[in-house]
């Protein structure tokens, strides 16, 4: 286990730098860089501020400063040399620093963070609470008409894109039409420090409401489903006969014999949801309920060509990803000590 631990960790390298070279190499030919950018910006002023020669002026100041702005952000080096910089940057846990909001992108990440957890982690958490017994109680009524409602409704739920729901939400309960129960900024109120410890919890939840409520209704379909088919599938094998067979209680061959083996597919992809839900992003979402999180850091950075966001959020991501899947292996062990990964077959 442990060589095949070393051979995974391994392996993490080049795939770590296939991502980022790929990226790197599509962002050399990508028009509208940062300088471009600045330069339009300035010479849109300078046209729209003056008369006749206003335009020319400010595509005159423009060439004189444009050596300046390439050195500024790092463009007068070739890309080989650019490319080598960021490599031993990242290997020191250097992400650089974004180019338009003059700030390191490890602040950045951090400071968007308390938006993509409480979304991630109570989406995540109300997912599984909800879904896996669900699941079960599915299963043990597979064909009845209890099981074929809860279908339908989990599909009709998934079937609705978050947004569209979102957009139902604040015209029926944000003060879109009808009522103006919850609020649509921010993840807490502007007095929330002057509020006593249960005020400030209430009032947490109440500006996560509605978000939680587009996360989380998309999410119960897949989660159902798959218990429910995993238990069922476990309930037909021949060894859950045996055991009914031998007088034990349908409650004992549950829970002793069938939930483990039932339960480890959806144990094994937890670590993957878990950090799915946190880094992943929900952009819509975000954007709907004016929450500034990891989703909308990511499509601003694309959008404006901040290169060191993007390169340094798909390094630390992809490097989590990486490690996430390894404990995902390593749990499958833990589960089910009949997996034996980098062992020939006996």
């Amino acid at each position: 286990m442990l060589a095949y631990i070393f051979k995974r960790i391994l392996l993490m390298v080049p795939t770590l730098l296939g991502a980022l070279t790929v990226t790197f190499v599509v962002m050399q030919f990508v028009p509208g860089g940062p300088v471009e950018q600045i330069m339009a910006e300035a010479r849109a002023t300078q046209k729209g501020g003056g008369e006749g020669g206003g335009y020319k002026a400010g595509r005159d100041i423009s060439k004189q400063q444009l050596e300046e702005l390439k050195k500024m952000y790092g463009f007068d080096k070739p890309a080989p040399v650019r490319y080598v910089e960021m490599l031993a940057s990242f290997a020191r846990f250097d992400l650089g620093k974004s180019f338009l909001q003059n700030k390191q992108v490890w602040e950045l990440i951090k400071e968007k963070l308390p938006v993509s957890v409480s979304l991630g982690l109570w989406s995540f958490l109300i997912a599984y609470l909800i879904s896996i017994p669900l699941g079960i109680a599915k299963a043990m009524r597979e064909g009845s008409r209890f099981d074929t409602l809860t279908t339908l409704l989990v599909l009709l739920g998934y079937a609705i894109p978050g947004f569209v729901l979102g957009l139902l939400l604040i015209v029926l309960f944000a003060g879109g039409t009808y009522f103006d129960w919850f609020p649509l900024r921010g993840l807490t109120s502007d007095n929330w420090s002057e509020l006593a410890w249960p005020a400030r919890v209430a009032d947490y939840f109440w500006h996560l409401m509605l978000p939680l409520t587009c996360l989380v209704i998309g999410s119960f379909a897949t989660l159902t489903m798959l218990t429910k088919n995993t238990f069922v599938e476990e309930i037909r094998k021949q060894y859950v006969l045996v055991a009914r067979a031998k007088g034990l209680s349908q409650q004992r061959v549950l829970y002793k014999h069938i939930f483990r083996n039932a339960l480890i597919p959806l144990v094994t992809g937890f670590p993957a949801a878990v950090v799915g839900a946190f880094f992943t992003g929900a952009l819509l979402i975000e954007t709907l309920f004016s929450l500034d999180g990891l989703g909308l850091l990511a499509y601003e950075s694309v959008v404006r060509r901040d290169y060191p966001v993007v390169l340094g959020s798909l390094y630390l991501f992809t490097l989590i990803a990486l490690v996430v899947k390894l404990v995902s292996d390593v749990l499958y062990v833990v589960v089910d000590p009949r997996v034996q990964f980098g062992r020939a077959a006996r």
